[in-house]
């Protein structure tokens, strides 16, 4: 199995009971899908960090003068990661899977798990991609998916026990790029274990707005924050699914990726929901290691009310959900207040259920043309918008012009596929 197929790139199998929740072919297969495109091998990037716009967008360098990440474990649920690339050397825990779910944890047979390792936690060493939260360590779990023998099948972990086995660790996040549009209660009820032992979970939201847009697993979960990808500009991705269960955007447009599991080069211009989750867990990160005595309510609350956006502080977007991903918003502001330990900031979407598309922010009053550029002084601007909140504008403008159609059209996707709440 290649990583190089369009978007939608490897497809595996969740483990366990899986109940249909709508007839399509793929539902019948029971099947997830790795939320990163492969484009063709042949775009080989000479210089890998030169292709990793987001970071001078994000102002990485400033945050890393604060924070790297440094004290926060990332576990990371995939095809594997392979800790001897340049840039994850000494990076990758590997001792740290429990072995009941370690089978060729540190095998990489696809080389997409690597790629969202060295997003999240790559040092950059030796011209490899670097991480946004290059401090922070990772914990590996490859999990039961198509493209394995038959023999590794037998011994590969499920979804649910790689969960479980994250929640008894001391590992404080949990990356999962990949979704599907089946509802397992197994993997639900690992979520909720997971949740109830401090994880803060991530996952895409998937890659299929372009055809059938349906609401993807883990993302629309409790307690899972569903990320949508955004290009350079600020614009969602055509293919980044949308609805009332995404919570947060991140850059995951035009990012590197290792081309397959061969390692020998990068790709150029990756899209994927994978990528928007990867550099979502590092904001994480690197927020968490600057305030380790946080709860994971608070890292994800502060990342809430600095999200980018050009719409009133708690309004969402079925696009971007709150707004696009700010670190550095949090990490410059040393009187910030985290608000409840205990209180889930997404209480009002968990308790609500998923309903596909609702109500948004009009596009006429929340949208721009252009993205908005980082000042010197610290202080964005959002070139086009015709309107801005005075804090919250972003160097990632909401919403793009499809976008805006669609928001417009919503009601017509306001059918309940599947309840969000527990």
């Amino acid at each position: 199995m290649t990583g190089t197929s369009p978007r939608g790139g490897l497809t595996a199998f969740f483990a366990g009971r899986a109940r249909r929740r709508m007839s399509t072919a793929c539902a019948a297969l029971g099947v997830f899908v790795i939320v990163s495109s492969g484009l063709a091998p042949s775009a080989v990037a000479a210089d890998v960090q030169s292709k990793q716009w987001y970071l001078d967008a994000m102002d990485a360098e400033g945050m890393w003068k604060i924070s790297t990440g440094k004290g926060v474990k990332v576990a990371v649920l995939d095809t594997g990661v392979n800790p001897d690339t340049s840039s994850l050397k000494g990076q990758v825990l590997g001792d740290e899977v429990p072995e009941a779910v370690s089978y060729n944890a540190t095998e990489d047979y696809d080389g997409h798990g690597s790629s969202m390792a060295e997003l999240i936690a790559g040092t950059g060493a030796g011209g490899g991609m670097q991480g946004l939260a290059p401090g922070a360590k990772i914990v590996p779990y490859r999990v039961l998916s198509k493209g394995v023998n038959s023999t590794d099948k037998k011994k590969t972990s499920s979804v649910v026990d790689a969960i479980k086995a994250v929640a008894d660790s001391d590992a404080q996040i949990i990356s999962m790029s990949f979704g599907s549009d089946i509802i397992d209660p197994d993997v639900e009820k690992a979520i909720k274990y997971a949740q109830s032992k401090g994880k803060l979970m991530f996952a895409g939201t998937g890659n299929d707005a372009e055809s059938k847009n349906f609401v993807d697993y883990p993302a629309a979960y409790p307690y899972v924050v569903g990320v949508a990808a955004t290009d350079e500009k600020g614009k969602v991705g055509d293919f980044s699914e949308y609805g009332n269960y995404v919570d947060l955007g991140a850059p995951g447009l035009n990012v590197p990726y290792w081309c397959d599991a061969t390692f020998r080069s990068y790709c150029d211009d990756g899209d994927g929901t994978s990528m928007a989750t990867a550099i979502a867990s590092a904001s994480a990160a690197l927020i968490w290691s600057a305030h380790p005595n946080w709860t994971a309510n608070q890292v994800l609350r502060t990342m809430i009310d600095t999200a980018g956006r050009t719409w009133p502080k708690g309004e969402r977007s079925n696009y971007l959900g709150y707004g696009a991903v700010r670190p550095r918003k949090v990490l410059e502001n040393s009187d910030i207040n985290p608000g409840s330990a205990a209180t889930d900031p997404l209480s009002f979407e968990n308790g609500t259920g998923v309903t596909g598309v609702t109500a948004s922010p009009s596009p006429s009053a929340s949208t721009s043309s252009q993205a908005s550029k980082e000042t010197s002084g610290g202080q964005a601007s959002a070139s086009g918008s015709s309107s801005e909140s005075s804090d919250n504008t972003t160097m990632w403008v909401a919403l793009g012009a499809a976008g805006a159609v669609l928001v417009i059209g919503g009601g017509a996707f306001a059918v309940i596929r599947a309840r969000r709440g527990a």
